[in-house]
């Protein structure tokens, strides 16, 4: 259904067409051509991987419950295991459903046959990106897919991919891949304020784009020059943000660690007597994030992959730390509230949570 930017509105222009940064369906429908279908594998290989990953989906969450303590009386469902190009659909439409209400309550949107090509633009290069994480990416929950009841996807291809890769058990991948994902579907549906808090954070920060855009082109020489992480890298794209973007960016990253951390923390905590080989797969799959040749390299840190890795490492850190001080109960007091989340600071200063949370 078309809707109307503030300006058509107040021309009194009703049939005008708008049309929003991204065509979605073109993003889909790129990132589903482009992504591939996966290893070659035979048929009878590739059933026993889709049994068997929705099979495992089930017990993991069990085993997740037992070590997190959260979801009790939940009902368990199994996820969907898809090929590459659902997942990309999925994607799209995922990002879709999180970026389209704050997008048409913004000015995030053009009018007539220039923004319709403008959209369709963005939606090639966003499913480019799509179908080079379609290739990567071996499952994700997502809490706003099917009218945010929220879905489970185990990608069968690239499991059955890297397990071959790494040279690993593969009953005891498949397992350790569902402890991650499944804590990921935990964490969302045993929280129940969580995806509102996450949606809410992406539409401050999507509605201060147009506000910052311009003002930061003008200084980006400078901004280049001077912007730096803590880690001493560039951090260009958070220098262009306004303070009010950078606050909701702050407080993406720090759930977003917190998320993966969690999950992370939670795969490996289950132990060697759910995975025998837990051990020997955590340091094949270790090295495996830092791998890649130039070209995958470098769209790796275009995607902020390499950030994400990051993310891994200090949400887990700060989950080891804290439930080592305070035990798993003391750590689930992040879920009380968004005014007990860790602050992105907090993160890399896990003492400093404890003491304002836990004094």
């Amino acid at each position: 259904m078309d809707t109307l930017t503030g300006r058509d509105a107040a021309r009194g222009d009703p049939d005008s067409p708008v049309h929003p940064l991204v065509d979605w369906s073109v993003a889909a429908t790129t990132g589903a051509l482009l992504v591939g279908g996966g290893p070659d594998v035979p048929r009878e290989v590739a059933d026993k991987a889709v049994a068997q990953l929705g099979e495992f989906s089930t017990v993991a969450e069990q085993h997740v419950r037992d070590v997190t303590g959260l979801g009790e009386g939940l009902p368990i469902p199994e996820a969907a295991v898809v090929d590459r190009r659902a997942w990309v659909r999925s994607a799209a439409a995922g990002l879709d459903a999180l970026t389209s209400s704050a997008l048409a309550s913004s000015s995030h949107t053009r009018g007539g046959p220039v923004g319709r090509l403008m959209a369709g633009g963005a939606g090639v290069q966003t499913g480019l990106a799509l179908a080079f994480l379609g290739s990567k990416v071996l499952g994700q929950y997502d809490p706003f897919a099917r009218d945010r009841e929220g879905v489970l996807l185990l990608v069968a291809p690239n499991i059955v991919q890297a397990e071959h890769a790494m040279d690993v058990d593969s009953d005891d991948f498949r397992l350790w891949v569902c402890l991650h994902e499944c804590t990921h579907r935990l964490q969302f549906n045993a929280v129940d304020w969580l995806a509102d808090y996450f949606a809410d954070e992406v539409g401050r920060f999507i509605s201060g784009i147009d506000d910052t855009a311009a003002r930061s082109l003008n200084r980006l020489p400078d901004v280049i020059r001077n912007a730096k992480h803590p880690d001493g890298t560039l951090g260009v794209f958070e220098a262009l943000q306004s303070p009010r973007q950078r606050e909701s960016f702050n407080r993406l990253i720090a759930v977003s660690t917190l998320l993966e951390g969690h999950a992370d923390f939670v795969m490996d905590e289950v132990g060697p007597e759910i995975v025998p080989s837990v051990a020997s797969i955590r340091r094949k799959f270790t090295e495996r994030r830092k791998g890649g040749g130039l070209f995958d390299r470098i769209l790796r840190a275009l995607l902020g992959i390499d950030a994400k890795i990051k993310q891994y490492e200090r949400g887990s850190k700060f989950t080891k730390h804290v439930v080592g001080a305070v035990g798993m109960a003391g750590f689930n007091e992040v879920w009380r509230s968004p005014d007990t989340l860790p602050t992105r600071d907090e993160i890399s200063e896990p003492d400093t949570w404890l003491r304002r949370v836990h004094g």
